[in-house]
């Protein structure tokens, strides 16, 4: 097996940076080669003390802050190299480090202990070979995911079984992308198909897990974490640049003065200087009058030297330090529930806190809290939740319902005011109690019972907690779930259902469905996802509800809520049955697997049957609508990259403010090939055109003509606008559309924004369409990116560097967001090495 390993830098290569950066050779500081030129004794009328001193001072300073950077750098780049993991090696586990991790190795992992590299999971000490993973390293969630082996290999646990195992992985090539892993394994001369489900990824954390075994797949420089990390840039400030510039002014002055005072020094000791020689020789190394006036101009350069500005870098780097302390000590900026006080790491970027022109922003535990709340639903067409508004009821001091007097499971921590919802529980509405049914079982939570009647639920994502959180207060309980079980206890009656298939959620279907058999035999499909989609597969008798249910999630969606819909349909044992061949058979495929998946779900999740909605609130963090409101009239342009989903992300971005109902538009950008993104990237800038047509009329025949190039592309249908209306060009022999000038879209007032998912944006990045999609974006006031991977964030970010030339800032809160961090000019996070500053809440942004 070659081996594939990564090693961060090693304790002996360490000065090297250390020294290089000091001396700041990669800053192109010329002040100090200036300095070195005074230390040579025939051209420096100053004596080597005197020299020296300005020197060692300012690399001192200088050597002793990159030192310290670099030195905890440095110390959590060699934790990592030396993290232990337990490899089977001739049927007996022997400890490694990380680095000498090799493809094929047999590696056991334990819980709370790091994933050292991309693992396929082999078996497990849990049931049915389940394993309990945290994925924060990978996409800043904290909650727990689950992962499960194949059940030929799950019975694997004992090392001496392990050691025989001879099975053969083919799979795809390494790749960044995190939510997806395509390969097949050949064992026993049989094949099964590999998931991302069967994979544990290097910077996962093993949870709620006692032990598993994992085979490597990919290690080292190829592992997905890997593979999204971006480069660390050394990040040069703007008046770094100018001091540079003006050093490099000077000294060409200095030059110019220097020659004219060599040729005048050539021309004397020519003419005047040869008469002196009898009694005034020159010096031994001197032998004539060319080579005097070479040394002359060493000389005037450094008699000339106090037109440098030396004492500037020294001074500059001061006050820089002192910026630092001021930000550490301001008051403003200090949170007394956390006792957490901000923090500059660097003394480098400060300045450039205050030319920010763009930010770039991680959305969860950033501009939220990450903490869900159950505030309203509607059900069969009746809404509930609106009776008490829950602020007002804080205000008023209303007293939340209280679930535990009839529900020992209750969560106590849980709160709602609608009394009419419990009273339709109580007295056993179908509808009602279907509902919180459907809530109990669709989900793909976790549960941990830690003593008797205190639950604990691990969701993959917040808002799935919270609303199987709602179904246990209202009386139906998820309490325990296997490979091919649920377990609920529904108003006091334990009750398990047989788990026939999981219809997974992805941000392409945009839902989830279940289908399970309860205890009389009775097969149904639950299903909850977004309204735009789930409204479309009802059957045609749910007009009537439908459309009630439709104005209360328009209402919902106003206040800034997260929406879903739920539905149910009932299913014969004949079409179960020819449906779950049908899945099988594409469940088994190796090639199209996932078009074959999604066919098959599309095909089950028809003529549903709508129960209601749900009406969820992500909590902002206090004082992120105000704080974006400033930054917005300081005309900072804002995006929001993260990896949730789009609904959630377009909710959030109503609810800081980012997006607003006075907007004149707001585009959304969700193509799944080339062709389909240019479209609707180009159709955004003719709106954007054509509302400064209707706006501003002087600029209307400007517009127009850049629109017909639009329609046309460069060349083609070049003609007038009435001849352009009649007629249809052949694409396929038309240039690429070109985006207008730059300074044509920035000269639109109006307000848009553009929202835009991770697969049209992977697109839009390509490089003939990079400058159309960037020109598109920057027009727009706000910007939000969804589903986009760390990598991505990096791309986007690299992209208006690259064309912008604009300081630019990030704000993050996770290890995904690194890449995006190490690419900026300014940086700006919570929790993770690579943070130049860290903020104790998001409002203390506008303070800094």
């Amino acid at each position: 097996m070659p081996k594939c390993t990564e090693l961060l830098p090693c304790d002996w290569l360490i000065p090297i940076p250390i020294l290089v950066d000091a001396l700041h050779f990669k800053r192109l500081k010329g002040n100090r080669v200036y300095i070195l030129f005074q230390l040579i004794p025939q051209i420096s009328s100053l004596s080597w003390f005197t020299t020296i001193v300005p020197l060692v001072l300012v690399l001192s300073i200088t050597a002793v802050k990159d030192a310290t950077d670099d030195y905890f750098r440095h110390k959590s780049d060699n934790q990592v190299n030396n993290r232990q993991s337990q490899v089977l090696i001739g049927g007996i586990l022997q400890k490694e480090k990380w680095m000498n991790v090799r493809v094929g190795d047999i590696i056991k992992l334990e819980n709370n202990q790091f994933v050292a590299a991309d693992l396929l999971l082999l078996s497990s000490s849990e049931p049915h070979g389940l394993c309990y993973i945290e994925t924060a390293e990978l996409d800043g969630e904290t909650n727990m995911k689950v992962r499960q082996s194949l059940s030929v290999t799950s019975e694997l646990g004992d090392p001496n079984n392990l050691a025989q195992f001879d099975g053969e992985v083919v799979c795809e090539p390494p790749n960044n992308k995190l939510d997806r892993f395509c390969g097949t394994l050949y064992w026993r001369e049989c094949k099964y198909p590999l998931s991302n489900q069967n994979m544990l990824l290097r910077g996962c954390v093993l949870r709620n897990t006692e032990s598993c075994y994992g085979l490597v797949i990919f290690a080292g420089p190829d592992t997905k974490l890997m593979q999204n990390s971006g480069r660390t840039k050394f990040k040069r400030t703007s008046i770094d640049r100018l001091m540079n510039t003006l050093v490099l002014w000077i000294f060409g002055f200095l030059v110019c003065m220097g020659v004219i005072l060599a040729i005048g020094n050539a021309v004397w000791e020519k003419e005047v200087g040869a008469l002196f020689q009898s009694f005034l020789p020159w010096d031994p190394p001197v032998d004539n009058f060319l080579f005097s006036a070479f040394l002359s101009f060493w000389s005037y350069v450094i008699i000339l030297n106090t037109v440098v500005p030396i004492s500037l870098y020294v001074s500059v780097e001061v006050i820089r330090l002192g910026h630092s302390y001021f930000i550490n000590w301001d008051r403003r900026m200090f949170c007394s529930r956390s006792n957490t006080a901000a923090e500059a790491r660097t003394t480098t970027l400060n300045e450039e806190l205050g030319q920010v022109e763009y930010i770039f922003s991680d959305k969860t535990g950033t501009l939220t809290q990450n903490i869900m709340t159950f505030n309203k639903c509607s059900i069969n067409g009746h809404a509930y939740g609106e009776v008490v508004n829950i602020l007002a009821a804080q205000q008023k001091r209303v007293q939340p319902l209280d679930f535990s007097s009839w529900n020992p499971l209750a969560d106590r921590g849980f709160c709602f005011y609608d009394q009419s919802l419990l009273e339709a529980v109580m007295v056993g509405d179908p509808a009602v109690h279907e509902f919180f049914r459907v809530l109990s079982l669709c989900h793909t939570v976790m549960s941990e019972e830690k003593s008797e009647g205190e639950l604990v639920y691990k969701a993959q994502s917040p808002d799935e907690g919270a609303l199987v959180t709602a179904a246990r207060n209202f009386g139906f309980v998820f309490r325990s779930r296997t490979p091919g079980t649920i377990t609920t206890q529904e108003l006091g009656k334990a009750v398990t259902y047989t788990l026939l298939a999981i219809l997974d959620f992805n941000n392409i279907r945009k839902r989830m469905s279940v289908i399970v058999r309860n205890p009389e035999g009775r097969i149904r499909l639950y299903c909850k996802g977004a309204d735009t989609v789930l409204l479309e597969r009802l059957h045609s008798c749910n007009h009537e509800v439908m459309t009630i249910t439709s104005d209360h999630l328009n209402e919902y969606a106003v206040d800034g809520l997260r929406t879903l819909a739920v539905a149910y349909r009932d299913l014969s044992e004949e079409q179960w049955d020819e449906w779950s061949e049908r899945f099988r058979g594409a469940d088994k495929a190796t090639d199209c697997r996932e078009d074959r998946l999604a066919a098959a779900y599309e095909e089950i999740e028809q003529d549903m049957m709508l129960l209601g909605a749900t009406a969820i609130e992500d909590k902002l963090q206090e004082g992120v609508p105000e704080t974006i409101a400033i930054l917005s009239l300081a005309n900072i342009k804002i995006w929001v990259l993260t990896g949730d989903k789009q609904e959630t992300a377009v909710n959030i971005g109503y609810s800081c403010k980012m997006l607003t109902d006075d907007m004149t538009e707001v585009f959304i950008v969700n193509g799944h090939t080339v062709q389909s993104v240019r479209e609707e990237l180009r159709k955004a800038r003719e709106r954007m055109l054509e509302s400064a047509r209707t706006r501003d009329g002087g600029k209307e025949a400007e517009a127009q003509g850049w629109s017909g190039a639009c329609a046309f592309g460069n060349g083609c249908g070049a003609g007038a606008a009435a001849a352009a209306a009649n007629w249809a060009p052949d694409e396929s022999k038309c240039p690429p559309a070109q985006a207008p000038p730059s300074s044509l879209l920035e000269s639109i007032s109006g307000e848009f924004a553009l929202i835009i998912s991770g697969h049209s944006l992977a697109h839009a990045l390509e490089a003939d369409m990079e400058r159309e999609f960037l020109e598109t974006a920057c027009a727009c006031r706000a910007v939000i990116c969804c589903r986009v991977t760390p990598l991505q964030k990096a791309l986007v970010v690299e992209l208006v560097k690259r064309h912008k030339k604009a300081v630019t800032l990030a704000i993050g809160d996770g290890a995904n967001d690194v890449s995006m961090i190490k690419s900026k000019r300014q940086m700006d996070e919570n929790r993770h090495v690579s943070h130049k500053y860290t903020l104790p809440r998001k409002c203390h942004f506008f303070n800094i």
